[in-house]
């Protein structure tokens, strides 16, 4: 079955998959932060030093998230970005864990974990949505 098959969503849209077709779908990397809520080391994930004209997806399911424009350098050595592509892209959860309070993101489609955003981030928005680049795919923007 293929990611946007009718097959795999349940209500609303959501794509469903069981943890064997994640498993099968992802590299272990991929599989480890977005299906077990993982964080990659700084400075060592995809796209956290590129700046490339393009989108990014949700390695998961494809679905837009961020488009390079919003994208800025927040010196933590994680994909960062001002602002989704929509409202409608990420779902904002409270997360508790390791004993501090964040909201962490995850794809609104197929509720793979993003990363987390953070009050800190540049004008207009003042936010940082600091991104595993694992999380991600890119597709760059055609000339």
């Amino acid at each position: 079955m293929g990611d946007t098959d009718t097959a795999n969503t349940g209500g609303m849209g959501k794509i469903v998959k069981s943890e064997a077709e994640w498993r099968d779908q992802l590299t272990l990397e991929q599989y480890y932060v977005t299906r077990q809520s993982g964080t990659e080391r700084p400075f060592t994930g995809p796209y956290w030093n590129s700046f490339e004209h393009g989108q990014y997806n949700c390695v998961c399911c494809g679905q837009p998230l961020f488009k390079s424009d919003t994208k800025f350098n927040a010196g933590c050595g994680w994909p960062s970005f001002f602002e989704a592509v929509s409202p409608d892209a990420i779902t904002e959860i409270e997360d508790r864990t390791h004993g501090m309070v964040r909201t962490e993101i995850r794809c609104s489609k197929c509720d793979a974990h993003l990363g987390h955003v953070f009050p800190d981030g540049p004008p207009p928005t003042g936010l940082r949505y600091c991104l595993n680049g694992h999380a991600m795919s890119f597709t760059q923007d055609q000339e």
